[in-house]
Order: structure tokens, then C-alpha cells, then sequence
């Protein structure tokens, strides 16, 4: 049985990952880590990691990124693997966890759900083909409540079709102040914020008289829950490194 502490047990995505975690087989939450610790949970959550005297195999982190340096320091103490899930992480963290992934495993992914994994790979496959005739736009859908934009995983498709393309592309994230046309080399990347939507990515290719679109549309936070779980499970014997969706798909 793989026990499983919890970062942001008490926000919207922990309670799916709790509720989820007691229908699978092989792990079980043994404890939490929140701020809030009002909501009642079947497994004693701590608002400092100090108190916490639980056994614990891998951390699941689905919070903020203020908490990272604090719940990486106590990982590393443990030698505890890490998914980290949270998404808006600066530039200086991702090095962080690439440093800390020398001395734990450590599992990152700008989105935890399989489709959109792949999705990424799909676009990476057009790029190649169609980078020198077509324009290249991002447009990424969130609900009002999340607090980054562009969102991780668009930034993420951007990277994964620069890597692929013959010329570096730009970022170009606003043009209303931009009076000129559209460059070549720009990859436009588009943020929408609006009521409820879980997550939409759509990536447009467009040429001459011609549009290939790939779209991703997620229907409920479940599919990024299990994508966590199913991380904890990869990872929780693996060796120190920085692992991500790639390698996970690859061990099915």
C-alpha cells in the first residue's frame, strides 16, 4: 500500500483527488497538508509539516506555489518522492525542482491529463510539417478563479512546438497595442477566464485557405485528479530524477 500525503488536501482539486483515491486499489491518503484545516477529512490533516508523523511514500501537491520551497524541504528530509501538480511555478521553482530531482524522484507535469499529453505530441507531429506555411495560435479556455495566464499547459504546447520548429518562435501574448501584422515567427498565444470551464486548448494552424485545428476539452477535474494518482503510483519507486507525463504514458 503506498500512503500518500496530500499538499492542498482541502482546495477544490485536493477533495476530487480524495474522493478518488478511496475507490483505487494499492494507495491510500494518510495524511494532509492545508492552511485550511476546517473541512473534516478521513486522514489527520496538518497545517505544519513539522507535526506530521505519518508514513509517507509520495507526496501529492496540488496547492500554490508559495508552498513549494517549504513541502520541497521536507520532501528531501524524508527522501520522499514528489508529483508536483501546481501549476504556475516560476522559472527559479522549475530549476528548484530540477535541482531537488538529483536527490528524489520528482514528477512534474504542466498538466496531469492524459489526452492533453498527447494532444502535445499530436501538435508536435503538424508543427514539423507545417511550421514554414501556416500561423500558429494557441487559445487556452479556464475557469474565473484561476489565477495564471496563460495557463502552464499552453506555455507547454508553445515549448513542445518550438522544440520541433526549424526557427526559434516568438511569444506574442497581446496585440491590442501592437499595431503591425501579424510576424511570422510568432506563436499567438490567447487567455480566456469565464465562469465555469474546467479547461479547453485549442491549437490553430493557419495557412491559405486552409485551417487545421486540435483541440483538447477537459469535462471535470477528475481527469487531472487520476493523472496525479496514477503519478504517485509510477513514481513511488523510481530512482531520483525529473520525471513527467512522457515517462508514464511510455510504462503502460
Amino acid at each position: 500500500m503506498i500512503n500518500i500525503l496530500l499538499s492542498g488536501c482541502n482546495g477544490k482539486m485536493g477533495q476530487v483527488i480524495s474522493r478518488l483515491a478511496t475507490e483505487k486499489e494499492g494507495l491510500v491518503i494518510a495524511a494532509g497538508f492545508d492552511m485550511n484545516t476546517s473541512i473534516q477529512s478521513n486522514y489527520p490533516v496538518y497545517s505544519d509539516l513539522k507535526k506530521c508523523d505519518k508514513k509517507i511514500d509520495v507526496i501529492i501537491d496540488f496547492s500554490h506555489p508559495s508552498v513549494l520551497e517549504g513541502l520541497l524541504e521536507f520532501a528531501v528530509s524524508k527522501k520522499i518522492p514528489a508529483v508536483i501538480a501546481t501549476t504556475g511555478l516560476s522559472s527559479s521553482q522549475v530549476k528548484k525542482l530540477k535541482d531537488v530531482s538529483e536527490i528524489i524522484p520528482i514528477f512534474f507535469s504542466a498538466n496531469m491529463s492524459l489526452g492533453v499529453n498527447l494532444l502535445i505530441d499530436l501538435v508536435k507531429k503538424a508543427a514539423r510539417v507545417l511550421e514554414r506555411d501556416f500561423d500558429i495560435e494557441i487559445v487556452e479556455k479556464h475557469h474565473n478563479q484561476k489565477i495564471d495566464a496563460p495557463s502552464g499547459t499552453a506555455l507547454a504546447i508553445a515549448d513542445a512546438i518550438n522544440s520541433v520548429c526549424e526557427s526559434e518562435k516568438e511569444y506574442t501574448y497581446d496585440r491590442h497595442s501592437r499595431r503591425k501584422k501579424r510576424g511570422k515567427n510568432e506563436i499567438g498565444i490567447h487567455a480566456v477566464r469565464g465562469g465555469t470551464i474546467v479547461g479547453e486548448h485549442s491549437v490553430i494552424f493557419a495557412g491559405n485557405d486552409e485551417i487545421i485545428e486540435i483541440n483538447h476539452i477537459a469535462m471535470s477535474k477528475e481527469i487531472f485528479a487520476e493523472g496525479s494518482l496514477n503519478a504517485a503510483m509510477f513514481l513511488h519507486d523510481k530512482k531520483p530524477g525529473m520525471y513527467n507525463m512522457n515517462d508514464l504514458i511510455q510504462s503502460k
